[in-house]
């Protein structure tokens, strides 16, 4: 079928994006010490036909996290790193949004980030995932039991300290990262936050972490700011009973969509992405669009999760969502916009070892830039 309907424009915030494909957060590893650099920015560079690129997840704040080498956003550093990717971005006509980040529980205390940090791994309640690999950390162990946060209002600041970097770095806005059991998932999943003070507890409670840092980075970037959100779980231990699922994400879409949003990033069930503890699976099965759309009045949709353009085509011409969100085959087809404009299709091999960097990783650029483009007549 025709993808016509992704190759017209669409405002989001304040930003004209010329098609409605957007380029997913993707976690590369490429940041040496948190740092961004210049093969950091050939590959966002070589992806700028995107309608918007949203950045990897960037750390706001140094943690233990399984991926060594993600980027961070709290220093001078940081910023002109930052700014460097996105003045190359911009000047090959892209826009982009950074992703901040912060994964709580999903952190160790041995890797070498978390040390440098020299706080504990937080959370909002002392409850370990399962789950979870530190390659780097002998024994490759897993999660661990976190820190309670004392005082969540220190988090929210991290975020918009971040926020305010992220505007000086250029970007054109920042998506809260809410989903995949990261802090703000697991504030709102009852499974995770056992809290019985004003950040825990009913909907309400469990939901005003992550609107108020919602409220916080709007404080910086108006209507520019997104959030991704996973309502279906599964990754990082996350998920509860499908009444709870539906209460809490209906509650959060509802109330987020009255601070004049840019889009929702919306993950659904993936099949294929399902995640099992002791052969059970963990993801709370259920139709996320049909679920939440209704929720949604004033704010763009985009949907994510296994998007196939065709597909996508139909649900924005149907009225179901703005745009799509493609994760994975952006990383192996840099010029993936113009091979939906021509019908070529993504027939680039994956290069598994190195979607990200190993102690095995000499040369960077390997599974990184040098996936090649179609032909085209």
């Amino acid at each position: 079928m025709s993808t016509s309907a992704l190759f017209t424009s669409i405002r989001v915030g304040s930003v004209e994006l010329k098609n409605r494909i957007v380029m997913s957060a993707l976690t590369r590893n490429r940041a040496e010490n948190t740092y961004p650099t210049e093969l950091m920015k050939e590959y966002y560079i070589q992806r700028a036909n995107a309608g918007l690129i949203i950045s990897e997840g960037i750390l706001v704040t140094r943690q233990g996290t399984e991926w060594p080498n993600a980027p961070g956003l709290w220093d001078d550093r940081h910023v002109a790193g930052w700014k460097n990717i996105v003045d190359g971005v911009h000047a090959a006509g892209g826009k982009m949004y950074g992703q901040l980040w912060h994964v709580g529980r999903a952190a160790h205390p041995e890797a070498a980030e978390q040390k440098l940090a020299g706080v504990p791994v937080y959370a909002p309640s002392a409850i370990s995932a399962r789950g979870g690999k530190f390659r780097t950390i002998p024994g490759t162990p897993g999660y661990v039991t976190p820190t309670e946060i004392d005082d969540p209002w220190k988090i929210i600041k991290q975020f918009k300290d971040a926020a305010v970097l992220a505007k000086k770095a250029g970007f054109d806005g920042v998506e809260l990262h809410g989903s995949n059991g990261y802090i703000i998932h697991q504030f709102l999943d009852n499974t995770s936050n056992k809290r019985t003070d004003q950040w825990g507890g009913s909907v309400e409670n469990r939901a005003r972490f992550g609107l108020e840092v919602l409220k916080a980075v709007t404080e910086v970037f108006g209507g520019d700011v997104a959030i991704k959100l996973g309502p279906a779980g599964g990754y990082n231990d996350m998920g509860m009973p499908l009444e709870d699922t539906l209460a809490t994400f209906s509650y959060f879409i509802t109330e987020a969509d009255k601070l004049n949003l840019a889009f929702f990033d919306l993950v659904r069930y993936v099949p294929q992405y399902e995640v099992k503890y002791d052969d059970v699976p963990r993801s709370t099965q259920h139709d996320v669009l049909a679920s939440y759309k209704p929720f949604i009045k004033n704010t763009n949709l985009f949907v994510n999760g296994a998007i196939q353009p065709a597909e996508g085509a139909q649900l924005v011409a149907d009225g179901a969502v703005e745009g799509i969100v493609i994760g994975f085959n952006f990383i192996t087809h840099p010029d993936l916009v113009k091979r939906v404009l021509h019908g070529k299709p993504f027939d680039n091999i994956p290069d598994i070892p190195h979607l990200q960097t190993n102690k095995h990783s000499t040369d960077w650029s390997a599974g990184y830039t040098d996936y090649p483009v179609a032909k085209y007549d």
